[in-house]
């Protein structure tokens, strides 16, 4: 029986993100009709599903901290590619695209998952206990990239508005990537005891022993099978765009809902594989891929469209408002207050939930 359900649970996460694909190219840039979206909703669930189970797979090949930067990178690598589809097709909404997806992407895994993980971790097992010493450096290299990519633009006066002139801009993406490079390298190398999973009397877990490690040849194919299944999700999610601007505008709802949906449903994989880490007593991992995806959406976000930005037409916003500023700064201050004693309670898993249902309200009602 358990051979049974193992060989089922191999068909569908294989067949799953090959008709994901066959899918998006029969669909990709046509106007779909209700039938069509219900379909395609339903394949981007289980494509969904689907990478996260390879991510795990890898993840448990390789072990942590790998497996969290592996799924993280993946996702952004072909959310950057979908951002600089849709900015090259132009348009005057394209101009602060990047921005709002970035942005939303910050506030996504910095509040919502971040907010999630502690409060199902902290509600099952007590107290949420996690690595403060990798945590704390990892939110302060957030907070860096957000300010010098999407705060610094709103009071430069090199070019008129929230943009940077083209020297800013590179320098933006240069800092980006060493910034970025840093982290990985700190996340892998030298201070990789960071970044791992803890007890609950402070020990480093190096290694869980439950399961047997996947052999080389079953990770490999997962990987693959994980970025079949990621362009399916990002892909499907943007062939259903059209049907999700139509509804946002049935309801009178402002435009910048539509980016918020098309970033839940990206970043999907990471929140479920971040709830199933937290629910293990590994809140160092749902750490890890909350802050690692903030860190690559920013990191290789602003240096792919600062080359874009050389051929792509029409300007680059990327300096926030006002409010999204507030947020920005009541979310680095909160997360510091929450990381740095190393473990959290679920209150502040509600504050964190709080601030990110608070982006949701203004996104909705500016």
């Amino acid at each position: 029986m358990i051979t049974r359900l193992r060989a089922l649970m191999r068909a569908w996460t294989t067949a799953v993100p090959v008709l994901a694909v066959v899918l998006l190219a029969l669909t990709w840039g046509r106007s779909l009709p209700v039938a069509v979206v219900v379909l395609v909703t339903a394949v981007l669930a289980g494509s969904v599903l689907a990478a996260v189970h390879h991510a795990e797979v890898v993840a448990h090949r390789v072990g942590e901290p790998f497996g969290s930067l592996v799924l993280a990178v993946a996702v952004t690598v072909i959310e950057v590619a979908l951002i600089v589809t849709l900015m090259a097709d132009g348009g005057d909404k394209s101009a602060t695209l990047a921005r709002d997806t970035v942005f939303a992407a910050v506030m996504i895994t910095c509040n919502g998952v971040i907010g999630l993980c502690l409060l199902v971790a902290s509600m099952r097992h007590g107290t949420a206990v996690f690595n403060a010493e990798g945590t704390i450096a990892a939110l302060g290299t957030v907070a860096t990239l957000a300010t010098l990519s999407l705060v610094l633009p709103t009071f430069t006066t090199s070019k008129p508005g929230p943009e940077f002139s083209g020297v800013q801009l590179t320098f933006a993406a240069l800092s980006s990537l060493i910034l970025y490079g840093l982290f990985v390298a700190t996340l892998t190398m030298r201070h990789r005891d960071y970044f791992l999973p803890i007890t609950r009397q402070g020990d480093v877990i190096t290694s869980d022993h439950h399961a047997a490690s996947p052999s080389a040849r079953t990770a490999w194919t997962s990987l693959g099978l994980l970025g079949i299944a990621l362009v399916g999700v990002v892909g499907l999610a943007k062939s259903v765009s059209p049907t999700i601007e139509s509804g946002v505008a049935a309801a009178g709802l402002h435009h910048a809902v539509v980016g918020v949906i098309i970033a839940l449903l990206v970043l999907l994989p990471e929140t479920i594989a971040a709830l199933r880490s937290a629910r293990r007593d590994r809140m160092q991992t749902s750490l890890n891929l909350a802050l690692g995806s903030a860190m690559a959406s920013i990191g290789l976000t602003i240096p792919a469209v600062a080359l874009a930005s050389v051929w792509l037409p029409g300007p680059l916003v990327l300096g926030l408002g006002s409010t999204h500023m507030l947020l920005l700064l009541l979310t680095v201050v909160v997360g510091s207050l929450t990381v740095v004693p190393g473990r959290a309670t679920p209150l502040q898993g509600g504050v964190h939930l709080v601030i990110f249902a608070a982006y949701l309200e203004l996104a909705i009602n500016p």
